[in-house]
């Protein structure tokens, strides 16, 4: 029983237990001071939290009617002007490229014509040169013949004549 009973509780310690305890819970425990700087904080924060949030919340709210009403019809309406006028450009940087394709495609032509005809007249004067090559070969061979004749006819006059001096 005696363990269960404070020494100090019928002595004249107690009143001193008693400020120690006061000075401790002023001095050295702070909870009470805390929680209280908590809910001040935690009640400032949300008062002027909610309607700064509130206020962000009402001016995004405003942007987005703002944007679909005004800035989205008026980019919509300058896309289409840029994009038809960016089309038609391009349209006839298309038809510019076609005629200058086609351009290209008829010099080539011209050029491929030019360069048949010109086989076809160097093949035409190089038969024409092959011609007159042969008529040239037949008109010496001719000649080689006939001379060939008249040398054997020569030669064969010289023997004659020689067989009428070998008879001597």
């Amino acid at each position: 029983d005696r363990r269960r009973d404070s020494p100090a509780a019928g002595s004249p310690i107690q009143p001193i237990i008693k400020d120690v305890g006061e000075v401790y819970s002023r001095l050295l425990d702070h909870r009470p001071v805390i929680q209280g700087e908590i809910r001040y904080f935690v009640k400032e924060f949300e008062e002027k939290r909610g309607l700064r949030e509130l206020r962000v919340l009402e001016n995004l709210k405003n942007t987005i009617f703002e944007t679909n009403d005004r800035v989205l019809p008026k980019c919509e309406q300058a896309m289409q002007d840029n994009l038809s006028e960016t089309f038609k450009r391009l349209q006839a940087a298309n038809a510019m490229i076609h005629r200058l394709q086609e351009r290209e495609c008829e010099a080539r032509k011209l050029q491929a014509d030019r360069v048949m005809a010109r086989e076809e007249k160097c093949i035409a004067h190089w038969e024409e040169f092959m011609k007159e090559q042969q008529n040239k070969r037949a008109q010496v061979d001719e000649e080689h013949r006939k001379a060939m004749e008249r040398l054997k006819e020569q030669y064969s006059e010289m023997e004659k004549e020689l067989a009428k001096y070998v008879s001597f």
